[in-house]
């Protein structure tokens, strides 16, 4: 029950963090700056389990960018 637990709280950091840690050996063994770079994707799989999570939407504001696009660059203005 403990894990079950776990996994309904933080299942998407979970998820995010696996699936980071599955792509490093690719990177880890390629270099220094490579290394920084999983370390990177370590964080941003984080991140964005966090806010599945924490059931803040998505991680990018996609509705927020199509409005942006669209008052600027409007077909006929």
């Amino acid at each position: 029950m403990l894990w079950k637990q776990i996994w309904e709280s933080h299942g998407g950091r979970l998820l995010g963090l696996a699936t980071a840690l599955l792509l490093c050996p690719i990177y880890l063994f390629f270099g220094f700056w490579n290394m920084l770079f999983c370390a990177l994707l370590l964080y941003v799989g984080y991140t964005i389990g966090k806010y599945k999570d924490l059931g803040q939407g998505s991680f990018i504001p996609w509705a927020e960018i199509r409005d942006w696009l669209g008052a600027r660059w409007r077909p006929f203005k």
